[in-house]
């Protein structure tokens, strides 16, 4: 009984949180055209405005571009430190 309600029973809505690539996300906008408005302005001019949803996926791209170079800068750190240990002990040596 429980192998076929592990098969047919419903499923709890806790599925993982998907994060869309923000980079796909951007040039989907751009391909598509939405990626800005254009407005004429009284003097003739025309003014391209970016729209609300490709800012916001430049505000991802760079969260996502932070974080990943804070984990890097931690890394180096670790290694500076690895690397400094190591001299220490040869010259000891």
């Amino acid at each position: 009984m429980n192998y076929l309600h592990k098969m047919y029973g419903r499923k709890s809505n806790q599925s993982p949180a998907y994060e869309k690539n923000p980079n796909r996300v951007a040039g989907g906008l751009k391909a598509q055209g939405a990626d800005h408005y254009t407005l004429v302005a009284e003097d003739g001019f025309e003014k391209q405005i970016p729209s609300h949803k490709y800012v916001q996926t430049l505000e991802d791209q760079q969260k996502k571009m932070r974080a990943a170079i804070e984990v890097l800068q931690r890394k180096q750190a670790r290694q500076e430190s690895v690397i400094e240990n190591l001299t220490n002990y040869i010259k000891k040596s």
